[in-house]
C-alpha cells in the first residue's frame, strides 16, 4: 500500500498489536505514515507485526501500572511524545450471569476497564505534548445490545464507553490538544471471533469489498479504516463520540 500520509510523521500505540484488529490497526497507521508501537501479551506475534511495518515491539500486559509506564518512557525516551493512542487490548469469555465466575468478570473489568484507565492516565503527559492527539478506545456493540451470554464483556465494555466521554470532556475542559472517541465494532472476522463461533483451527473467511449484505461479518480493516479517521486530522471535530462499526446492526430492529 503507497503511503498516503493521513498521519505522517505521527507516533502511535497500538495495545493488542499482535492480532486481529489490533494489528489491521496497526498495519494501517503505519501505512499512512505513523510510526507504530506495537504491544502485546504475545511478544513473538507484535514482533512480527512491528518488523512487518517498521515499527516497535514491546511485551504489553495492560493490567500493570508498571509495565504502562515501562511503555511510555520508551516512547517518550525515542520521540518526546505520543500523537495516536489506540486502547485495543480484550478478552472475552461466553458466560453469562449465573454462570460467570466473580474471577472471570473480574479479568474482563481489568483487561478492558483498567486497561483503558491505565493508558488514558499514564500516556496523558506524553500526549499533551503532540500537537494534535487522538485517543481511541475500543469497546463493542455488544455494549448497547442484551446479550446474555457475555454478562462480562458487555460490562466492561459499557465501562468504557462511559469513561472515554468522561475524559474526552476533561481533555476538552482543560484544553488540551487531544480528542478522544471510542470504537464499537460489531462481528468482525478476526481468531477470537472465529475460535468462539466454534471455528478454532480453521482459516479466517475472506471477507469480500464493496458494500456488505446484512448480518455479514466485518473484516478487520473495517475498523482500522475507522481508527485511522478517528486519528487523523481528518477528525478534529470529534471528541467524546461513538461510532458502531457493525453494518447497521445496532440501527436495526429486533425481530
Amino acid at each position: 500500500m503507497t503511503v498516503a500520509g493521513r498521519v505522517e510523521g505521527k507516533i502511535a500505540l497500538v495495545t493488542g498489536g499482535a492480532m486481529g484488529l489490533g494489528k489491521a490497526d496497526c498495519e494501517r497507521l503505519a501505512a499512512e505514515g505513523a510510526k507504530v508501537y506495537v504491544t502485546d501479551i504475545d511478544l513473538a506475534g507484535a514482533e512480527a507485526v512491528a518488523k512487518a511495518i517498521g515499527g516497535v515491539a514491546m511485551k504489553h500486559d495492560v493490567r500493570s501500572p508498571e509495565q504502562w509506564q515501562a511503555v511510555a518512557d520508551r516512547i517518550e525516551a525515542d520521540h518526546g511524545r505520543l500523537d495516536i493512542l489506540v486502547n485495543n487490548a480484550g478478552n472475552v469469555i461466553f458466560e453469562s450471569i449465573e454462570n460467570c465466575s466473580l474471577d472471570n468478570f473480574r479479568l474482563h473489568m481489568a483487561i478492558h476497564v483498567e486497561g483503558t484507565f491505565l493508558g488514558c492516565q499514564v500516556c496523558l503527559p506524553l500526549l499533551k505534548k503532540s500537537e494534535s492527539a487522538a485517543i481511541i478506545n475500543m469497546a463493542s456493540t455488544a455494549s448497547l445490545m442484551g446479550y446474555g451470554t457475555i454478562v462480562a464483556y458487555t460490562a466492561a465494555k459499557g465501562a468504557i464507553r462511559s469513561m472515554t466521554k468522561s475524559i474526552a470532556m476533561h481533555c476538552q475542559d482543560e484544553g488540551y490538544k487531544i480528542r478522544v472517541n471510542v470504537l464499537m465494532p460489531g462481528g468482525i472476522e478476526t481468531p477470537m471471533v472465529r475460535d468462539i463461533s466454534g471455528r478454532a483451527g480453521q482459516q479466517l473467511m475472506a471477507i469480500p469489498d464493496g458494500i456488505l449484505p446484512k448480518e455479514s461479518l466485518g473484516a478487520p480493516k473495517d475498523v482500522a479504516n475507522a481508527v485511522l479517521f478517528l486519528a487523523s486530522d481528518e477528525a478534529r471535530f470529534l471528541t467524546g463520540v461513538e461510532i458502531p462499526v457493525d453494518n447497521g446492526l445496532f440501527a436495526r430492529p429486533s425481530r
